[in-house]
């Protein structure tokens, strides 16, 4: 009675539209304080002790590095640099809008933070060269999706630390997925370039190419380092993190001398705001999850997966299905970290690896950032170009279907996407 209860008021919150953070603050709160001897305090207690990981510093770090970046104008200087690159080709701003999405993701680790930042300068632009506001938005929220998937990525860090795997083993393995998909969504613009005829701007002459390239190097650079250092070891995702921000905050006050430091406070304050959503999340995942384990969900859950027939094919087919649904009104952290420890047991009983689980989660999930009606990636895109949620998810669903087909490859065909980081490194899988 007290579950079903729990059930029908967090579907309740939902509906009012409270977020979705403290909706799960909430039943958690109120399943706690319905069970005998037990004070509430306890929620506060498992929120703050399930924050207790210095991995987890990497979050507000991340997000600060692109704060820092979009404050200094530095992603319209990539911004331009990519339109140089493919603006020629039918469709180029589209094209361009889809590459500066897979750069900046190898810096901020944050989709949320790849929307507002280059949708604000592409789609008005877009629009401006005869786009629709569909294709715009839809465009933008698709390929910020990559934030989560190209390393280094913020889902990928809590998964690390939820599922104890090798961080740099899970950036590793997610560079190729996430450029497989941004070349997908490239083929996806060009086919509907061409049926709608879309603008190409003249080709830049390669002197302009070469000059725009000095003017973006610092920033192109970013990438390489974090990530680079990463993978080889030098020095951990939270570590990387705080060089990403320090590093951001070097070339944009001295370099492109677009940040001064009367710009800090806000840069700070907007950092913390955008930090607190993951991170309170975080928490109240925490707590929810400890009572999900009182009454015995959880173990419902595994049972559920663990019952599965048909081997590790089928039991994939699950997972993919499970978190499509939860991603249509949960965020990615909260998602992992209540039920991620309820089936990887089951997924390493069949001999899947958990990196190789762990790639196919945080790709479902950040799908999720795209579809109704908790998508944040096209909230964000839509209100940018005043469209509705339901045309913005019109102009997103050709980008969101061919990134579910790569990700159906990346699930049934492991080997293909596991083989070199395999090869290179073997003592990072199972």
């Amino acid at each position: 009675m007290i579950q079903a209860l729990l059930v029908v008021l967090f579907l309740f919150l939902i509906f009012v539209g409270i977020p979705i953070s403290f909706a799960i603050g909430i039943v958690a709160l109120f399943g706690v304080i319905m069970i005998p001897d037990l004070g509430g305090i306890v929620v506060f207690m498992r929120m703050f002790t399930g924050m207790d990981s210095f991995v987890l510093l990497a979050i507000p770090l991340f997000i600060l590095a692109a704060n820092i970046m979009n404050q200094g104008l530095i992603s319209e200087k990539l911004i331009k640099f990519c339109i140089a690159l493919v603006g020629h080709i039918r469709g180029g701003l589209a094209h361009a809008n889809i590459l500066v999405s897979m750069i900046f993701a190898g810096v901020s680790g944050s989709s949320q933070a790849d929307t507002a930042g280059v949708g604000k300068i592409l789609i008005p632009q877009m629009e401006n060269n005869g786009y629709d506001k569909a294709t715009s938005v839809g465009v933008t929220a698709a390929s910020s999706t990559l934030g989560s998937i190209i390393p280094p990525s913020i889902t990928m860090v809590v998964y690390a630390g939820i599922a104890n795997v090798s961080t740099s083993g899970l950036f590793f393995v997610g560079i190729l997925p996430g450029i497989l998909i941004g070349l997908m969504m490239m083929v996806v613009v060009y086919k509907q370039a061409t049926k709608k005829n879309f603008e190409h701007s003249e080709k830049v002459s390669f002197k302009d190419q070469v000059q725009l390239f000095k003017e973006s190097f610092p920033a192109l650079l970013t990438p390489v380092i974090i990530i680079g250092g990463i993978v080889t070891g030098t020095y951990t995702p939270t570590e990387a993190a705080a060089f990403a921000s320090l590093y951001a905050l070097v070339i944009g006050l001295f370099y492109y001398k677009t940040i001064v430091l009367k710009d800090l406070p806000e840069i700070l304050i907007d950092t913390l705001k955008l930090s607190c959503l993951s991170l309170f999340a975080l928490s109240t995942a925490n707590a929810l999850g400890e009572l999900l384990g009182y009454y015995g969900i959880s173990s419902k859950i595994a049972t559920l997966f663990s019952g599965v027939t048909g081997g590790s094919t089928v039991f994939m087919i699950m997972v993919i299905l499970f978190f499509l649904f939860i991603g249509t009104f949960m965020d990615a952290v909260p998602a992992m970290v209540l039920f991620v420890p309820v089936i990887l047991p089951t997924a390493t009983a069949m001999g899947i690896d958990p990196i190789h689980l762990g790639i196919v989660i945080i790709i479902t999930l950040a799908l999720g950032l795209v579809t109704p009606p908790y998508g944040l990636c096209l909230l964000i895109a839509g209100s940018i170009a005043n469209l509705s949620i339901e045309e913005s998810f019109k102009g997103v669903l050709p980008y969101f279907l061919v990134s579910l087909l790569v990700l159906l490859l990346i699930a049934f065909l492991p080997d293909v996407f596991l083989g070199i980081p395999k090869a290179i490194n073997p003592s990072i899988f199972m």
